[in-house]
């Protein structure tokens, strides 16, 4: 499928996320940079790395991939109430104090996020709520079936083109960010292309 549209017209761009993924945040910083110089909105939609990697062992990641999913279902809670860009703007506190910031105490993490987003604070209940692990495991499983089974996060879709990535560090910014955009963009509209990787060299800088 190719991406086809005037100079004028504006993407169409979801991101798929866990708030836990490290790799995940740093893209998602930069695509925010990206939508901000250009000028068009991202539909933010929360996955689970629990739910992708069920059935495998996750060693040391248990832990923050159970957090990462309890905060997916309050991410879910807060869609299903709001709207996308109201996920978007939880997932940027939530996000900040976990990365940057080096916070493990997601309980207040999370209703730390919930007030600087302007949410009820009794949708921090919903970290514990199995009702939105219908919709947590439909969002991954989507993600996961037009990206590629092989996959993690972020899952990008632009104009109906997904691809898993691009992961990078530190998050390109300015004009570097609007040029790595280009060209993924470019790429992705290739429908015989795939994949393109190099082995990395340096760990998340946030």
């Amino acid at each position: 499928m190719s991406i086809e549209r005037s100079d004028s017209a504006q993407p169409s761009v979801e991101f798929w996320f866990d708030p836990i993924c490290p790799w995940c945040w740093m893209t998602s910083r930069w695509i925010s940079d990206v939508a901000a110089q250009r000028g068009f909105d991202i539909v933010w939609h929360p996955v689970s790395l629990q739910i992708i990697n069920e059935g495998n062992d996750p060693g040391e990641h248990a832990e923050g991939m159970r957090q990462g999913h309890r905060l997916g279902r309050a991410a879910v809670a807060a869609g299903r109430t709001h709207d996308a860009n109201v996920v978007g703007r939880l997932y940027t506190e939530l996000g900040t104090a976990i990365h940057p910031g080096g916070r493990t105490d997601f309980d207040a993490i999370l209703a730390d996020g919930l007030e600087a987003a302007g949410l009820d604070a009794a949708l921090a209940a919903a970290a514990d709520d199995e009702q939105y692990d219908a919709e947590l495991r439909a969002n991954t499983a989507h993600a996961l079936d037009i990206a590629g089974p092989d996959v993690g996060v972020p899952v990008i879709s632009v104009d109906g083109v997904a691809f898993f990535g691009p992961v990078v560090t530190p998050a390109p910014q300015g004009e570097q960010a609007l040029q790595l955009w280009d060209g993924i963009v470019a790429a992705a509209s290739v429908p015989g292309f795939y994949e393109l990787k190099r082995g990395r060299t340096a760990g998340p800088q946030f």
